[in-house]
C-alpha cells in the first residue's frame, strides 16, 4: 500500500561485505520509493560493487537517479556543510553518519527521525532491544535501533508485495525457467528434479541443481569432494567471487565464466554474476541454495527451497551463536533426525566440525522432508508484515 506522505528519506550505506550491505540498502530504497511513494536518497561509498548488483548504476557519476531512487556517491571527505537531511535518516549497520549531517538533523524542525537499521538475527535478545531509542551524547537527537528478525516483536524481513506472486508465476512457466538458465550458460538443466513448480522425489531421482554463493570457506573442498562422490548427481552453479580460489584448486586450473568442470558425480559451471533483480529466479530454479551474508540469506528463504547459510565470520566466532539461534528457529518444525542433519551440515559449513561425505549423504536422505519444510517455513514467515512497511509505520508515528 502506497502512502500519501511526501516524506523524504536518506539512507547511508558503507559497503563492507561487497554485496550484503548494499544489497539490503538497495532493496529497501527501491521498496520505499516504489511501494510507499517516498522520495529516497541513497548514499553509497562504493559504487563499483553497487554496479555489479544493479548494472544501471554508473560508478563514475557522483549523482544519479536509478529506478526512482536518487543515488549519491558518499566520498571520503564529502562536505556535508549546508546539507538538508530528510524527514527520516537511516544509518545502516552502524555505518556512522558524518558529524555535519547529524548536526543538520538536529537543527531541523521537526528533527529527523534517526534509524539505525541493524543486522538480521534470530537471537532472543533482539526483540527486547528492537525500536529502543539511544540519546545522542551531544545533540538533541534520539537514534532508534531497528532490528530485522523472524518474529512479530522485531522489524521483520524485507519482502516486496508481489514477491510470492512472481515466484508462483515463474513456477508455472517451465519454458521461462529454461530460457533463464540458458542465458546463464546452462541449457541442459531443464530436466533436473528441482524444476520450479515440481516436487522432488529425493533419493537418486535426477540431478540436484545447486546454487553456490559463499565467502572463502575451508569447508568448500570437502563439500565439493562429497558432491563428486554423491549417490545423486549434482549440478552446481557458481558465480565468480570470493569462493573462486577454492573452486580453482578443486578443478586444478583457472576458471572463467562459462567454464565447466566434471569430477565424478559433480558438474560445476561458472555462471555470470546475476544482477539483484534476477537473483530470485536463480534461487527459484535450484533444489538447494548455498547463500552468504544477509541479503541472499533472506531471499533464499522466500524461495521456499532448502538452503545452507554461510554466515559472515566474526572475531572469536561470535557468529556461531547467531547461526545457532537461526537453526533453532527454522528447525523447530522438523522431526528430530532431519533437524539434526540440517544442524550438523550447517555447522560444518561454518567451520564447526568436518564436512564429510557421510554428512552430505545424511542430509540428502532427508531431502523430500526438507523440501516440504522449506515451503512451510516460508509460509510462516509470509504471515508477518514486511520490514519496509513496519519501518515506514514506525517512522510516521514519530514525524
Amino acid at each position: 500500500m502506497r502512502t500519501t506522505s511526501d516524506s523524504h528519506w536518506d539512507i547511508f550505506c558503507h559497503v563492507v561485505d561487497n554485496f550484503g550491505d548494499i544489497g539490503v540498502c538497495w532493496r529497501l530504497a527501491r521498496q520505499l520509493a516504489g511501494e510507499h511513494g517516498l522520495a529516497v536518497r541513497l548514499w553509497v561509498d562504493e559504487l563499483a560493487a553497487f554496479h555489479v548488483l544493479c548494472p544501471q548504476i554508473r560508478a563514475d557519476r557522483p549523482v544519479q537517479e536509478v529506478l526512482g531512487v536518487e543515488v549519491m556517491r558518499w566520498e571520503q571527505g564529502f562536505d556535508f556543510t549546508g546539507a538538508v537531511p530528510g524527514d527520516v535518516v537511516v544509518e545502516t549497520f552502524a555505518c556512522r553518519l558524518p558529524d555535519a549531517f547529524e548536526a543538520a538533523m538536529a537543527r531541523r524542525d521537526p528533527k529527523s527521525v534517526w534509524i539505525n537499521l541493524d543486522h538480521l538475527s534470530a537471537e532472543a535478545w533482539v526483540a527486547d532491544y528492537h525500536a529502543l531509542p539511544s540519546p545522542h551524547p551531544r545533540l538533541p537527537l534520539n537514534k532508534y535501533f531497528f532490528f530485522p528478525g523472524f518474529t512479530a516483536r522485531t522489524g521483520g524481513l524485507l519482502r516486496e508485495n508481489a514477491l510470492e506472486q512472481r515466484r508462483q508465476a515463474f513456477a508455472a512457466a517451465p519454458a521461462e525457467r529454461q530460457r533463464f538458465l540458458a542465458r546463464l550458460g546452462v541449457p541442459d538443466a531443464a530436466g533436473t528434479a528441482g524444476a520450479a513448480g515440481t516436487t522432488s522425489s529425493g533419493g537418486d531421482a535426477g540431478t540436484l541443481l545447486v546454487s553456490l554463493f559463499c565467502y572463502e570457506n575451508a569447508a568448500l573442498p570437502g563439500l565439493l569432494d562429497a558432491w563428486s562422490r554423491s549417490r545423486r548427481p549434482v549440478l552446481c552453479l557458481a558465480p565468480p567471487g570470493r569462493g573462486q580460489a577454492d573452486l580453482e584448486r578443486f578443478a586444478r586450473r583457472r576458471l572463467a565464466v562459462g567454464d565447466l568442470v566434471r569430477h565424478g558425480r559433480l558438474e560445476l559451471r561458472l555462471i555470470p554474476f546475476v544482477p539483484q533483480q534476477d537473483y530470485d529466479r536463480l534461487l527459484w530454479c535450484c533444489d538447494l541454495n548455498l547463500v552468504r551474508g544477509e541479503d541472499s540469506f533472506v531471499r533464499a528463504q522466500w524461495a521456499a527451497r532448502p538452503m545452507l547459510w554461510h554466515i559472515y565470520p566474526q572475531e572469536e566466532n561470535v557468529h556461531h551463536a547467531k547461526l545457532a539461534a537461526f537453526l533453532d528457529a527454522c528447525c523447530a518444525g522438523l522431526p528430530r533426525a532431519p533437524a539434526a542433519a540440517v544442524r550438523e551440515f550447517s555447522l560444518a559449513w561454518n567451520g564447526v566440525g568436518a564436512l564429510t561425505g557421510d554428512l552430505w549423504e545424511r542430509w540428502l536422505g532427508f531431502f523430500p522432508i526438507l523440501r516440504r519444510h522449506a515451503g512451510e517455513w516460508q509460509k510462516e514467515l509470509m504471515k508477518q508484515q514486511d520490514l519496509c512497511s513496519r519501518l515506514v509505520q514506525f517512522c510516521q508515528s514519530r514525524l
